[in-house]
């Protein structure tokens, strides 16, 4: 048997899943916000490591996204101090993830930058791959959506970096949780009329999602945007906000109805990306949607859309069902465990 830690390095979040061959034993999500300084990292990888019996794990897989975060003067200076903080605090067997160049050595981090730097899109997918030979798989994290045609039993991935990613629609950047409103709409309907959306960090979409009933609050882990209580009413005082209103100027139902139209705006962002993806690469009517990330219920919704069946993400290894909302949280993490174990 195999005990395997993989590792996802998020700019905001640091995942990491146990594995004893295919079956996810626990899963970590801390708060790291990179662009604060690395000792966020470094405290929230202590926490995880402290909780651990080292001598038990016989290899790590890390994978990232963090160097994108502007306390690095670039992606491949991110890469190479995120995979040397690794490889030193890290014990025993440590591999860094290179996308479709697999499992790298920390050795390969400046010569590699490139396949290593945000890779972890590939993990999920790959499994995804493995485990179906045709697919639509689709991760909605808190800040971005991974859209990646699988066909064939591989990934068809268009793009690599994430230049090209976001200009063939495999990369939207829209997330659950973490967007502000200003970046889904330029407007909203409301009370009859169309009304500008201020350009302001206001509101979140944290607060739609509270809003309009669907939120898990373990996946909302970064304060408001105004930094007060995170409560239906404080969410409705922030979307009114947007609008240039105050709460008590409609009913609950209004904002309720203002957040349902933002929810509305960002689905049809990704549904058009998705659409964008499907346009290049030949997947059957009958190819599921494999859905991961916080975003499950909006996946969920684009996929009867499209008019798709649904295959959630633990459903693709051995997950216990307490698992299985973290396991979704830590999608990359997770996948990296399970390749990483496999792979010997």
């Amino acid at each position: 048997m195999t005990r395997t830690l993989g590792w996802d390095v998020g700019g905001a979040h640091l995942k990491a899943a146990l594995a004893q061959d295919d079956r996810i034993l626990r899963v970590w999500q801390e708060q790291t916000p990179i662009w604060q300084g690395l000792d966020h990292l470094e405290a929230g990888l202590g926490k995880i490591l402290g909780e651990i019996d080292a001598a038990t794990i016989d290899r790590h897989a890390v994978t990232m996204t963090g160097e994108l975060s502007d306390v690095f003067s670039s992606r491949r200076d991110g890469v190479e101090k995120l995979s040397r903080l690794f490889a030193e605090r890290l014990s025993g067997d440590v591999s860094l993830y290179g996308g479709a160049a697999g499992f790298l050595s920390p050795g390969d981090a400046r010569s590699s930058a490139n396949e290593i730097a945000s890779a972890n899109w590939h993990a999920s997918a790959a499994l995804a791959a493995a485990n179906i030979e045709e697919a639509v798989f689709i991760d909605m994290g808190s800040t971005t959506t991974d859209i990646l045609p699988v066909a064939g039993g591989a990934v068809k991935a268009s793009g690599h970096t994430d230049n090209d990613r976001l200009a063939c629609g495999e990369l939207v950047y829209q997330g659950y949780t973490r967007t502000p409103v200003m970046a889904v709409s330029s407007r909203a309907a409301f009370a009859g009329r169309s009304i500008p959306v201020m350009n302001e960090l206001f509101a979140t979409m944290a607060d739609v999602q509270r809003v309009i009933g669907v939120l898990d609050e373990a996946d909302d882990l970064y304060p408001a945007a105004d930094g007060e209580e995170k409560t239906i009413e404080a969410s409705r005082r922030r979307l009114a906000r947007m609008i240039g209103l105050d709460a008590e100027a409609a009913t609950d139902g209004a904002w309720e109805w203002l957040g349902h139209g933002f929810a509305e705006e960002q689905l049809r962002k990704i549904h058009d990306a998705v659409l964008l993806v499907l346009s290049r690469e030949d997947i059957s009517e009958d190819a599921p949607v494999v859905v991961a990330g916080t975003g499950r219920p909006v996946l969920k919704r684009l996929a009867a859309r499209l008019d798709r069946g649904v295959v959630d993400f633990p459903d693709l290894f051995d997950c216990p069902a307490e698992l299985r909302d973290a396991v979704c949280r830590a999608a990359p993490a997770a996948a990296l465990a399970v390749l990483a174990g496999r792979s010997g």
